[in-house]
């Protein structure tokens, strides 16, 4: 059962509240500033260079950063639930994002040495391509493993998800262990997920890969919600799914390796945001995935506050806000699945 039974009015509504968000996300800070100077900043009308610099150099990028991971992340996770047919899929909890964010971390300890052939060719890109590469590989073997015949066995993908996070852990440790001194503090911070440090560079190598997923996976709406018949059902509809289990996963994983090389792992907004979506919409994918990216900015924008402004001066990362949100919520869901299925 959906609240609203009009999609147009809920998604307008989103994009009011996102809207509303991204202007108190410019006011909000160390440095108070009143709406007034925020668009006298933004057209080039301030008096006060001072504030100016703040919103055109710190809280702007800041504030686009977040709208991008949000959104990639949001839609990427509706995309994963619809790919593997299961609410529980979610890139941070089956391992996407820990194997994204260890092909990053070996760029960023061993791109000078090993790899510097990868850093020459791909200059500033060498971070997302590399968190792309992982992303995409784990996104595969988890599909490989999970799924047969159109159907997803649960605890297989948990247990999967649960494997893989161990192994990338693991594997990342090792790195922090030859890292330097300098790489250790941007590893720590990093891991942790923020956009604290958010320039326009970051916002330039995020937003190409990002937005190729966000206009992308829509157009598999369609097929997305056939497949959710399964995949014989689907194929006699007349839907190309291997070629769309295909292109799902590639534009998934540049969602998701975008996100986390300019950002660390921020969890749980591929899984919460495409459930609320559902409350309010219902599983229309084509409704769905533009809502999910919607959401997903909002409660990227609204953590980063919070993170900001709950031990102000001091900055909390905003992975450690979201994971504070999305563990009880992953809990409530498997409580709820738990008592659908009688245990």
């Amino acid at each position: 059962m959906r609240l609203f039974k009009n999609p147009f009015i809920a998604v307008s509504l989103l994009v009011v509240l996102l809207l509303l968000s991204s202007l108190a996300s410019l006011a909000v800070g160390a440095l108070p500033i009143s709406v007034a100077d925020i668009l006298a900043s933004l057209t080039g009308q301030a008096s006060n260079s001072q504030i100016e610099l703040v919103v055109t150099e710190i809280r702007l990028p800041r504030l686009i950063l977040g709208l991008l991971v949000g959104a990639g992340l949001g839609i990427a996770g509706a995309a994963m639930q619809g790919l593997f047919r299961n609410p529980l899929a979610g890139p941070s909890l089956v391992g996407v994002s820990s194997g994204a964010a260890l092909f990053a971390v070996i760029i960023i300890v061993l791109g000078s040495t090993t790899f510097s052939a990868w850093m020459s060719f791909w200059g500033i890109f060498s971070l997302p391509m590399a968190a792309f590469l992982g992303g995409g590989l784990v996104t595969w073997l988890i599909y490989l493993v999970a799924s047969k015949n159109g159907q997803t066995d649960v605890s297989l993908m948990l247990l999967t998800g649960i494997a893989i996070n161990a192994i990338a852990g693991s594997a990342t440790g090792l790195l922090v262990y030859f890292a330097t001194d300098e790489e250790l503090r941007n590893l720590t911070f990093w891991t942790l997920g923020s956009i604290a440090s958010a320039t326009w560079q970051d916002n330039m190598i995020a937003s190409i890969p990002i937005l190729i997923a966000i206009v992308g996976l829509p157009f598999f709406a369609r097929s997305l919600n056939a497949f959710s018949m399964g995949e014989a059902v689907s194929t006699q509809i007349g839907f190309n799914i291997k070629k769309m289990k295909m292109m799902v996963i590639t534009l998934t994983a540049m969602a998701v390796g975008a996100a986390v090389s300019v950002s660390g792992i921020i969890g749980f907004v591929g899984l919460v945001a495409p459930h609320l979506v559902r409350l309010l919409l219902g599983p229309d994918h084509r409704w769905l995935l533009p809502a999910s990216a919607i959401l997903g900015a909002l409660l990227v924008v609204l953590s980063d506050m919070l993170a900001r402004s709950l031990l102000a001066p001091t900055e909390l990362p905003l992975g450690i806000i979201m994971s504070a949100v999305g563990g009880p919520f992953f809990l409530w869901l498997l409580l709820k699945r738990r008592s659908r299925v009688g245990f």
